[in-house]
């Protein structure tokens, strides 16, 4: 008869997420997941099967959190649509230079994901496109509503204009990586506003 589980599984997922975020998955070690969950190596991989099958659910699980939190900003009720795109700027500088190791940003788990493994993991580069498709249909709603509420003025098309938004979060957070201060994600910020209502 199998031993009930006695932690939270839950917590230990969140705990490997945050230790493949700041570490990356190559640089973590097994005894990294273990120290960080507070598992022995049975139970993780009773648990989880492998490392890869972990990695591949802390990912799922961060998209979960920071796409929901973008859809949220993103639909948010009574602002523009413009004032939208700003607000999620604003949050990801706000989260890139106050949460820092280093005088370094954490920077973000699909970003360097999709820079260390989307090209060589099929299954890893397929959970990355399904989010990117999402976070761009959300760009691109809050970027429709703009053009309708008059507070987006380009006469860029959407898609473009979305993927273009989503280039510039990654450049933030890649630049918050590299240690980039706060007044420079601030003016990335700005230019990619500016380019919104020329």
């Amino acid at each position: 008869m199998a031993r009930p589980r006695t932690f939270d599984e839950d917590r230990a997922l969140d705990a490997a997420m945050r230790t493949f975020w700041e570490k990356g998955y190559e640089a973590t070690s097994t005894q990294d997941l273990c120290d960080a969950t507070g598992l022995g190596r049975s139970s993780i991989y009773n648990t989880f099967t492998s490392k890869h099958d972990l990695f591949e659910r802390a990912l799922i699980r961060y998209i979960e959190l920071m796409t929901g939190r973008q859809r949220r900003i993103l639909e948010r009720p009574g602002r523009s649509g413009g004032e939208r795109i700003a607000d999620l700027l604003a949050e990801v500088v706000d989260g890139e230079t106050e949460h820092r190791a280093g005088g370094r940003g954490m920077g973000c788990l699909t970003v360097n994901t999709t820079i260390g493994m989307a090209g060589r993991d099929p299954g890893t580069a397929a959970v990355l496109a399904r989010d990117l498709a999402v976070r761009l249909a959300l760009l691109r709603a809050a970027l429709e509503d703009g053009r309708r509420d008059g507070s987006v003025t380009t006469a860029q098309d959407a898609g473009a204009q979305a993927r273009f938004v989503n280039a510039a979060i990654a450049g933030i957070r890649v630049a918050g990586q590299g240690g980039a201060d706060r007044a420079a994600l601030e003016s990335v910020a700005e230019v990619a506003l500016a380019a919104l209502a020329p």
